[in-house]
């Protein structure tokens, strides 16, 4: 869901069809197989229907697979592109299952949801790294003093206590 750059000359599982890292480089499969998340024990079913929709896709498209590479992998990733745009489309079978996985492949890359974000900083997270996260404090909060679009974007409520809080 996040293309990046292959991880190593014969990569199959990445297609390398970005410069950069991601979503695999950035700990998706780590995300996904966190105990909190519980989805982890479903990820060889998941793969499994992914693949079946593959050799579907590929059979309705004239698309001859490698039998030594799984359905997904075998494709290209034009084929990888919209046999996910097929998955995502609104009323599409098991539609919630993919939205799932690409939400959570894209909160490993964009967020680094499966570390603490200070660590992941500390570490030279890929995703954080690759969007210009902005690295904490010394004392390791984030402030933003100059506002993200620099300037106030709204004017404090008159009964807001010293606290922040609203009245």
């Amino acid at each position: 869901m996040v293309p990046g750059e292959k991880r190593y000359g014969g990569d199959v599982a990445i297609a390398g069809a970005a410069p950069g890292p991601g979503a695999v480089q950035a700990g998706a499969v780590e995300l996904l197989n966190l105990p909190d998340l519980g989805i982890g024990i479903l990820l060889p079913e998941l793969a499994l229907l992914v693949n079946t929709r593959a050799l579907a896709y590929a059979a309705t498209h004239g698309r001859v697979l490698l039998p030594t590479q799984p359905p997904f992998v075998a494709l290209r990733f034009t084929d990888r592109t919209a046999l996910a745009g097929e998955l995502l489309a609104p009323g599409a079978p098991d539609r919630q299952l993919y939205v799932l996985l690409a939400l959570f492949a894209a909160a490993a890359f964009d967020t680094a949801a499966h570390l603490h974000t200070a660590a992941a900083i500390r570490q030279r997270h890929p995703g954080l790294s690759w969007i210009g996260f902005p690295a904490p404090d010394t004392d390791g909060l984030w402030r933003f003093p100059d506002y993200s679009y620099g300037r106030r974007l709204a004017s404090e409520h008159p009964l807001t206590t010293p606290g922040g809080h609203p009245a």
